[in-house]
């Protein structure tokens, strides 16, 4: 196993946040191992004791997250094993559903038409390539510099074929916060249905789902503090879906496969935790986001990608992203790791690709310029000292030749 120095500095919270205490106490009696963890540890779906003690933890975490996310009912809350599936399944399920229903309808020439954004993350644009070579019409729309979608770009982009709007609640490379509530209310006023991935946005932002008035959503656990694996698809009643996964039957046939209850369980306790402090800790992250800013604006090398203003509340509070002059991505991230310090260069989920960002892209930023973002994510965990030592540590980077 890779050991870690105790002083070393996570800042990658967009990327994963630690296991909170929470969600670790909450799990610990499902890792109790043999006879005694029958108790809690059994197949959810099975008809015994052990299996219906499971069915009520599995229940209880449900109940717990329809609550803290402002869901109606507690069976809105599908449970996934993680964002990136609650995506898949909301575009492609909720498009096909609604584009079968509307042709049994009669709606005569019909070709069916998705919208999504140009700074999706990966797990909605790659469902949307899917559905685009299954016939249906895709728009992408990009956003303005600042990375905020205008709501006449999107009423602009609706016609009388659209099924499915996608727009993400919060991007987690610039940060920028959409107007999710206004943006759903012209989806629905065009007739179609609206999806947001809410990744990034629970436990940063107020997130209340009757009141974003949207159709289906998507959460990660280990966004906020939760185990890895496991994620959310809220899907309002009465929305036209076909199921992802299929075979078992388990989500009331919304997503087969055996529940992970020990995750789910540490799921809604992380769910709970973030919940209830998220004004505080927001305010207190946008203190530390505010002062990085003006700390790393003042090296010569270092330009904000967007333009943050203090204590500016259009941006999430625990993201800072800047672009560096004469360095790559990978070479700021290996400088700060050899320090003790872990950053990135964007979404985790294409760390591993040397081309730009395909939200920087389509913010208008040239490829010699993207290659040279850097994001740090703040959370939970974080001190100022931690910032203060962050931005020491910039000085030594951009002096290291």
């Amino acid at each position: 196993m890779a050991s870690m120095p105790e002083d070393y500095v996570y800042l990658d919270y967009a990327a994963t946040a630690p296991l909170c205490e929470e969600a670790a106490a909450a799990m610990a009696p499902y890792f109790v191992p043999g006879r005694a963890n029958l108790a809690v540890g059994g197949n959810a779906n099975s008809l015994h004791a052990s299996g219906r003690a499971a069915f009520a933890a599995l229940e209880d975490a449900r109940k717990s997250i329809a609550r803290d996310l402002g869901a109606r009912r507690p069976d809105e809350i599908v449970f996934t094993g993680g964002a990136t599936e609650a995506d898949d399944a909301a575009l492609l399920g909720i498009a096909q559903a609604a584009a079968d229903e509307r042709r049994r309808r009669g709606a005569g020439a019909f070709a069916p038409h998705v919208v999504v954004t140009a700074v999706e993350h990966d797990a909605v644009l790659a469902p949307a390539k899917r559905l685009e070579a299954q016939g249906f019409r895709v728009t992408r729309l990009v956003p303005d510099r600042q990375g905020f979608v205008e709501v006449r770009a999107l009423e602009a982009a609706l016609d009388d074929d659209v099924v499915l709007v996608s727009v993400q609640a919060a991007n987690s490379e610039v940060g920028s916060i959409q107007p999710i509530a206004e943006l759903a209310r012209v989806a629905h006023a065009a007739g179609a249905l609206f999806h947001t991935d809410a990744v990034q946005a629970l436990g940063k932002v107020p997130v209340n789902l009757q009141e974003l008035d949207v159709d289906a959503a998507s959460f990660s656990a280990h966004k906020v503090g939760g185990p890895k694996g496991v994620g959310a698809l809220y899907l309002r009643a009465r929305t036209p879906f076909q199921a992802y996964a299929i075979g078992g039957g388990q989500e009331s046939g919304r997503r087969s496969g055996t529940q992970n209850v020990a995750g789910i369980v540490g799921f809604a306790a992380a769910v709970r935790a973030t919940c209830a402090m998220q004004e505080d800790e927001a305010a207190r992250l946008r203190a530390l986001r505010d002062k990085l800013y003006a700390q790393l604006g003042a090296f010569d090398a270092v330009e904000a990608t967007v333009d943050v203003e203090p204590g500016s509340r259009d941006f999430l509070p625990n993201v800072v992203h800047v672009l560096v002059d004469g360095l790559e991505s990978e070479t700021l991230i290996l400088r700060f790791d050899m320090q003790g310090f872990g950053v990135s260069g964007g979404s985790a989920c294409s760390s591993h690709s040397l081309e730009p960002s395909h939200v920087l892209r389509a913010l208008g930023i040239d490829a010699d310029r993207a290659h040279g973002a850097l994001r740090i994510s703040l959370g939970r965990y974080t001190t100022e000292a931690d910032v203060d030592a962050f931005v020491a540590a910039t000085a030594k980077t951009l002096a290291w030749n």
